[in-house]
């Protein structure tokens, strides 16, 4: 306790006050073998050189996702962002900036979401948008839970083509305020299967297109199915680019629309941060999770912006809020905004083509390798493929060849299927990236 100012007995009271007897107590919810029984085996001084020395010879050991032919997806997307996106999210009015609390002094980064909103709307298809959330997988959690508040029933269908992290969001939140979570078993094409499960009892359905095996589903027969239950159904996305090509959400009758916008201005950054895109129709925006920036006029006529919705409860009265979370990824928005605004609706569209005609170049290649088979009726720019061997082994081999060929399915999910690889294909991918992962890959299916 180095740099807190308490003492046991300060403690002591502070664990009184709470009803624990012991610190241990507080993380009773960690299994006991995820939990460290002693200090990590490091030395207690370093000079700060040794250190700087040591963490540079361990970073060497990973392999730079910009360095070798790269074939990840699975929810992180590797695109090329313009350099002008980093410039400008470095200016120093965006890069200080936090939430604002003040907002009406804070017009610049009011504009911003302002704009972010309408390119969010536009791009799912729906009327409004919020100022995003943390990421995908939370922005699903929350949907599910403004279902609740909307339709005011308990039970949440997941679809089975939904991504694993974004299930285990969900499930985590919904349960917690009583809704019941049906998640089904995954499996490639089947997301209709919860056509047979929607009734009078559903408040929600959670499908995802492109689903996790970048399988693309038709969202119209489900929406049509829940609404004649008075369900909502809840749109769901993990690579935004693909709404450059695909119908959008909101034409095919989702309620509710959530993503991640990470594939659009923002880089993979080892994992995050990321930025959560949420919108929904009109009629439902006093349940929507988050805040609103809106447009007005200030005293002297002039168009100036304002924090429309930002409930007063997500601050102070927390059991009333519509949500927790009471921030936003502000600088990620920017970035997203940014890069949306160089593309334009034509470029993101260019964009997308250029994303599809990879895939299916590098899905062409691998169905004439023995040993692998694309799964995949239809796709974007991610597939599943079926390998002879286990998967995981298939891509430790690949990585010592300085190939990233691909996330396996088992790494999602420890009941998947062990022979099961997604592979991504961007606009970074080009025919020399492909011939290289196929010839390894043949070689290891030999």
């Amino acid at each position: 306790m180095r740099y807190l100012p308490l003492d046991n007995e300060d403690r002591a009271k502070m664990l009184g006050v709470i009803g624990v007897r012991n610190v241990e107590d507080l993380f009773e919810c960690v299994p006991k073998e995820a939990r460290l029984s002693k200090l990590i085996d490091l030395p207690y001084h370093q000079p700060e050189s040794e250190v700087e020395k040591y963490m540079t010879k361990l970073s060497n050991k990973s392999i730079s996702a910009s360095s070798v032919p790269f074939f990840c997806g699975a929810g992180a997307y590797k695109h090329h962002v313009p350099s002008s996106v980093d410039h400008l999210i470095q200016r120093s009015e965006f890069l200080t900036a936090y939430t604002p609390y003040q907002p009406e002094i804070s017009q610049g980064t009011l504009q911003v979401l302002f704009e972010f909103q309408s390119q969010v709307a536009t791009l799912t298809g729906m009327e409004v948008a919020n100022a995003s959330m943390y990421d995908g997988s939370t922005a699903c959690a929350e949907a599910v839970v403004m279902a609740k508040r909307v339709t005011r029933k308990h039970k949440a269908i997941i679809a089975p083509g939904l991504h694993t992290h974004y299930s285990l969001a969900t499930d985590t939140l919904a349960s917690s305020v009583g809704i019941d979570v049906c998640i089904l078993e995954q499996e490639i094409s089947s997301d209709y299967k919860v056509l047979d499960l929607i009734d009078d009892e559903t408040a929600c359905v959670v499908v995802q297109s492109p689903n996790v095996f970048g399988e693309i589903v038709d969202l119209t027969p489900i929406a049509e199915k829940a609404h004649l239950h008075k369900a909502l159904l809840i749109a769901v996305f993990t690579e935004p680019v693909a709404l450059g090509l695909i119908k959008s959400p909101g034409e095919q009758g989702a309620d509710i629309v959530v993503g991640e916008g990470q594939g659009i201005g923002v880089g993979l950054n080892f994992g995050g941060p990321h930025v959560g895109l949420f919108a929904c129709n009109k009629k439902h925006v006093r349940q929507m999770p988050g805040r609103i920036c809106g447009e007005t006029i200030d005293a002297d006529g002039n168009r100036a912006f304002v924090l429309t919705l930002s409930t007063r409860e997500q601050h102070i009265r927390r059991d009333k809020a519509t949500s927790n979370i009471c921030t936003n990824s502000g600088l990620c928005c920017l970035a997203f905004s940014i890069h949306m605004s160089l593309l334009g609706g034509s470029g993101l569209r260019k964009l997308a083509i250029l994303n599809h005609e990879s895939a299916n170049l590098l899905a062409t290649r691998i169905d004439k390798i023995n040993g692998a088979k694309v799964l995949n009726n239809t796709f974007f720019n991610e597939f599943t493929v079926k390998l002879d061997k286990n998967a995981e082994d298939v891509v430790h081999s690949l990585a010592n060849k300085n190939i990233l060929g691909g996330v396996p399915f088992s790494r999602l999910s420890k009941a998947g299927p062990k022979d099961t690889l997604l592979i991504c294909a961007t606009e970074i991918v080009d025919e020399h990236d492909i011939e290289s992962l196929c010839n390894a890959l043949e070689e290891e299916l030999r």
